[in-house]
């Protein structure tokens, strides 16, 4: 299985990205369930799991970050 594009991280609303988020979340914490259990047979899952979350983690951060520039900010030097 080959790891996910962050272009499709990119094409995803912000309600969508958030609940992708939740769920990766919910997959990982399964995942380390199921590792404590010695029922998971499948190791690889965990690097693929991370590297899906570090890519919505980082769209969300690259989407706050050009929300917050495109805020104007108050000019100090004009006093009225």
């Amino acid at each position: 299985m080959a790891l996910p594009k962050i272009e499709e991280a990119r094409n995803l609303g912000d309600r969508e990205l958030a609940e992708e988020i939740l769920a990766v979340k919910r997959q990982l914490f399964d995942l380390r369930l199921q590792q404590a259990t010695r029922r998971l047979e499948k190791l690889h899952q965990f690097k693929h799991t991370k590297h899906r979350l570090g890519q919505l983690l980082t769209v969300e951060g690259e989407r706050q970050r050009a929300a917050k520039a495109q805020k104007p900010q108050p000019d100090a030097t004009s006093e009225e």
